[in-house]
Parts: structure tokens; C-alpha cells; sequence
């Protein structure tokens, strides 16, 4: 009990440094059908690397009517969570997403972990996307894009034959994960418990 709770505060400590401050910000979406008739469902998370300056995705579905063809990013949907909008990462479909223009056939289940992709690069951008969110300036599109996954109004799909316009898709929201001065907080009332338990011992 002594060790796992000195651990515990230790973990805390670590946890609450400076050093510990996270550069990526993880935003995430349950994925459900969008359409009439349409099934399936999924989770994905997208990784957004504030330094580097790029995108992680990481994708699980099942149940899919069809198989699948292409999967995007799109934004920025008029209202928060609602509507559709054009495709804003990346043209054409992610990197090496399994259907269309992939070595991996597509499937009505399956997973997904895209390769990192560059906000400074406008390969990693629709044309359209930039010139109707980012005044047709690359250097505003990232911020555009974060804008858009900060307000709900960005959301992540994939695509089946079934369902070419989209078959399931979630809004992207901000992950709640502990800031680092929480954790800090947090530390203070283990110390307390650990100080407390250690003087009922010696009495």
C-alpha cells in the first residue's frame, strides 16, 4: 500500500512538471450512419501535433452496408455538429485508406492509422477548402481546419460503395484529457493521505 501510493504521488509529480506540457491535442468522434438505410459504426481519433504541425488519424468501424471506398476530413459545416460540407483533408481520400486508389481492397470493417500528415503542405489540403476557408492562403488553412475541429464544426467519414456521398461519420470534438496543473492539484491530497497514513502507523 505504502509503495503503490508513493508511486501513485510520484506519477502525479512527474506528470505536473513543465516538461510534462503536451504539444498534441487529441480530438475525437464516435462515427454513426448519415444516412437513410445506411449502418455501421466506429471511433476515431485525430492527433493534432501543435510543434510539428501535423495530423494522426486513427480509425475503427464495423457493420458497414457496403465496403469502403474513400474516407475524409471534412469542414467547416455552417453550425456546430450539424449539415455537410466539402472535404478538407486531404483530396482524393487519406493515405493509403483501404478502397479507391489503395493496395488495401476495401472492407465493410475494419482499422486505420493514416501516416502523419503536414498542415504546411498543400497536398495535405482541397483546393476548394482553401479558397473558401483559408481566403486562398495556405498559411490559413491549418488554422482554419483547428477552428473548425475547436467549434464541432468538422467531421470525419468514410465513404462505401453503398454509399458513395458517406455511409458513417462523426464531429470531431476536444478529448478530456487531465491539464498538466490538475495533476498538480491532484498530487496534493495524495501527499496529504500518505502523510496521514504514515503518522496512524508510528502511533
Amino acid at each position: 500500500m505504502k509503495r503503490t501510493l508513493a508511486a501513485a504521488i510520484t506519477a502525479a509529480a512527474l506528470l505536473a512538471t513543465p516538461a510534462a506540457h503536451a504539444v498534441v491535442v487529441r480530438y475525437a468522434a464516435l462515427l454513426a450512419p448519415e444516412v437513410t438505410d445506411a449502418t455501421g459504426s466506429g471511433f476515431v481519433t485525430v492527433d493534432h501535433d501543435t510543434v510539428a504541425n501535423t495530423l494522426l488519424i486513427d480509425a475503427t468501424w464495423s457493420g458497414l452496408t457496403g465496403i469502403t471506398t474513400v474516407s475524409h476530413i471534412h469542414c467547416c459545416t455552417a453550425a456546430s455538429e450539424a449539415g455537410t460540407v466539402g472535404v478538407a483533408v486531404t483530396p482524393g481520400t487519406l493515405p493509403g485508406f483501404p478502397g479507391v486508389g489503395s493496395s488495401t481492397p476495401g472492407v465493410s470493417s475494419g482499422s486505420y492509422t493514416s501516416p502523419l500528415i503536414d498542415l504546411d503542405l498543400a497536398t495535405s489540403f482541397t483546393t476548394a477548402f482553401i479558397n473558401t476557408f483559408a481566403a486562398g492562403v495556405l498559411d490559413n488553412a491549418d488554422d482554419a481546419l483547428i477552428a473548425g475541429f475547436e467549434s464541432g464544426r468538422a467531421y470525419f467519414n468514410i465513404h462505401s460503395n453503398r454509399f458513395p456521398g458517406g455511409e458513417i461519420r462523426g464531429f470531431l470534438q476536444l478529448s478530456q484529457v487531465p491539464e498538466p496543473s490538475s495533476l498538480a492539484l491532484l498530487a496534493v491530497p495524495l501527499l496529504a493521505l500518505g502523510l496521514r497514513a504514515r503518522r496512524r502507523k508510528q502511533a
